[in-house]
């Protein structure tokens, strides 16, 4: 009788463990669960031309006008690396959201169509940054004074005049993309 125990319990193992799927053999980019940011490590040439066609057009567009910013929205200085492995998905996701509300008041203009691509794929990037953010537990290690001080200063930059942000928002894209999505994408290893 034990015998036979035995053997039912090895086959629901065995069984069990079949239907498992494959076990993984390297660590994800990140643990958190529905935070999936591994996969902008890079964009594809593809994608990074409409970006730099739609930079270019921007540039185009801010030339003509005259304006005159009271401070750098996005300061050389700023490096996402020096914040919390935790923090960066938060910074990142602000920042992408005054981009998309600042851009997205530009698409209404003759810059539309070139904006479009580029607009579609940063939304698409939000809500991937959005599931991170939901996902991280909400008793957690406390935010740096820098997270404190980074998400200020795009909270008071509606403030700032609309040629100022445009500028801002305009000449940060790259930025934007290929360092700053790439530290929050690399996860931990972004050092």
């Amino acid at each position: 009788m034990a015998t036979a125990w035995v053997l039912v319990v090895l086959v629901t193992v065995v069984l069990g463990l079949a239907g498992a799927g494959p076990v993984p053999t390297s660590k994800p980019t990140t643990t958190r669960r529905g935070c999936h940011m591994d996969r902008f490590q890079s964009l594809s040439p593809r994608e990074l031309g409409a970006f730099k066609k739609a930079k270019d057009a921007l540039e185009e567009s801010l030339l003509p006008k005259n304006w005159s910013c009271s401070s750098r929205l996005f300061p050389r200085t700023r490096d996402l690396r020096l914040l919390q492995a935790w923090e960066r998905p938060v910074a990142l996701e602000a920042e992408l959201d005054l981009t998309l509300k600042v851009l997205g008041n530009m698409a209404d203009s003759s810059l539309g169509v070139v904006l479009d691509q580029p607009l579609r794929m940063l939304r698409h990037i939000h809500s991937e940054l959005q599931a991170c953010v939901l996902a991280q537990p909400t008793a957690g290690p406390r935010a740096s004074g820098r997270l404190h001080h980074w998400l200020h200063r795009i909270h008071k930059a509606p403030k700032e005049s609309q040629g100022c942000l445009e500028a801002s928002i305009t000449f940060n894209l790259f930025r934007l993309l290929t360092r700053d999505l790439k530290c929050v994408a690399s996860g931990d290893l972004c050092v």
